[in-house]
């Protein structure tokens, strides 16, 4: 009972934490140090659920970019998609071949909270001085691309900070526009992922013990609760900036580092 609880929670954590620029993976990491470690799969099974809402919430989006790809318009914010994946994909693989792994220490993940919410609300200031305009450019798909590496390479930068960021520093300056951009690009990254690390689990060297009961618990309640908390959060950003995230981030890096010293 005690254990299916944990696995609730840890859905729930991933499902509010996933798309809210706090970073998922740092939480989770947190998480896991009072609720015991979860495998891989487990971990990216919950973001891919969290990643099935999002998928849910902008079908129609996705339905008209596969079906009128051939309009110009739809064609070239295709091609950028594309792009950024491919960029993510590769250096990705590049990463795994070398046999990098997550650091399971708090210390870094509390310092990438801290110095991403400061990066953050000099984000915010520096674009709530340009023009809004909120054409995708090529240099924000790339951009976008190895930002999405760069959270996943450093736990607590957070995915959808990082590239949300990227887009509003390099090219369009509206909210909506950049965050649209982010999350549609992590439908296809974070399902890739999900889908590599079940074909290791399947086909690896040894066999492992996948508890599925679980992995499908954490998966729906992720889900869910990943679809009210970006359904909140887009129409949180038509009128508000990010900043009180950024702050969130910084009190709870410096938390980190003040009652968990040593970051073991």
């Amino acid at each position: 009972m005690n254990d299916m609880f944990h696995v609730i929670l840890l859905g729930i954590i991933e499902g509010i934490t996933e798309f809210l620029p706090v970073s998922s993976t740092g939480h989770l990491l947190i998480a896991e140090r009072w609720l015991g470690a979860r495998s891989d799969l487990f971990n990216v099974g919950i973001q891919a659920g969290a990643i099935l809402a999002v998928t849910l919430i902008y079908w129609r989006r996705i339905w008209e970019l596969l079906t009128k790809w051939r309009d110009p318009e739809n064609l070239d914010y295709l091609m950028k998609l594309i792009i950024a994946f491919m960029i993510t994909a590769v250096i990705g693989l590049v990463a795994v071949e070398r046999g990098f792994q997550l650091p399971k220490t708090i210390t870094p993940i509390a310092w990438a909270l801290i110095i991403g919410g400061f990066w953050m609300l000099a984000a915010e200031q520096f674009a709530a001085h340009r023009p809004k305009q909120s054409r995708i450019t090529w240099t924000v798909a790339i951009l976008v691309g190895l930002a999405q590496m760069v959270a996943g390479i450093f736990p607590g930068t957070s995915r959808s900070a990082a590239t949300i960021f990227a887009a509003l520093l390099f090219g369009t300056h509206d909210r909506e526009a950049a965050t649209e951009f982010a999350f549609l690009v992590g439908i296809p990254t974070m399902y890739a992922a999900t889908g590599y690390e079940l074909f290791k689990t399947l086909h690896g060297p040894r066999e492992v013990h996948v508890q599925w009961g679980d992995l499908v618990v954490g998966f729906v309640i992720s889900a869910v609760v990943a679809f009210i908390a970006v359904k909140w959060l887009l129409g949180y950003i038509r009128s508000h900036r990010f900043t009180p995230f950024a702050i969130y981030r910084i009190a709870l890096g410096i938390a980190l580092l003040v009652f968990l010293p040593g970051g073991a």
